[in-house]
This record gives C-alpha cells, sequence and structure tokens, in this order.
C-alpha cells in the first residue's frame, strides 16, 4: 500500500510542477520587484481549465501526502 502511495505522490508532484509551470502570467518577475500589473482579465478556453487542474491535482496531492503519512 506504501509503495502505491509513494508512486501515485511522485506522479501528482510531477503533474503539478507541469501545470503549474504551464500557466503563462505576462509580468514574471517584475511584479516582485515593484512593478504591479492591475489589469485585471477573465480566464477563458485552455487557460481556465489548467487553473482548475491545477487545483484539483494539488488537492489530490494533499490527500495522497496525508494518506502515506497515516499509513
Amino acid at each position: 500500500m506504501n509503495l502505491v502511495l509513494s508512486i501515485s505522490q511522485f506522479v501528482l508532484a510531477i503533474l503539478l510542477m507541469i501545470a503549474v509551470l504551464l500557466q503563462q502570467k505576462g509580468a514574471g518577475l517584475g511584479s516582485a520587484f515593484g512593478g504591479s500589473s492591475t489589469m485585471y482579465t477573465t480566464r477563458r478556453g485552455v487557460d481556465k481549465i489548467l487553473f482548475n487542474a491545477t487545483i484539483v491535482i494539488s488537492v489530490l496531492f494533499l490527500t495522497v501526502s496525508i494518506a502515506a503519512i497515516l499509513l
């Protein structure tokens, strides 16, 4: 059982990294150093699907991580 949880945790971690890296942001690191973009845009199409998939993958990763600790 621990092997299944470890493998699924590894796969979910890779998928989560890919999903986060695929999301596009226009400002990049510029906003971290004081330059802010106050433009609000709505997510549509692939961007919305990727955003929702990132949330689902992160919840699954958290659940599998807690299950691995408890078992």
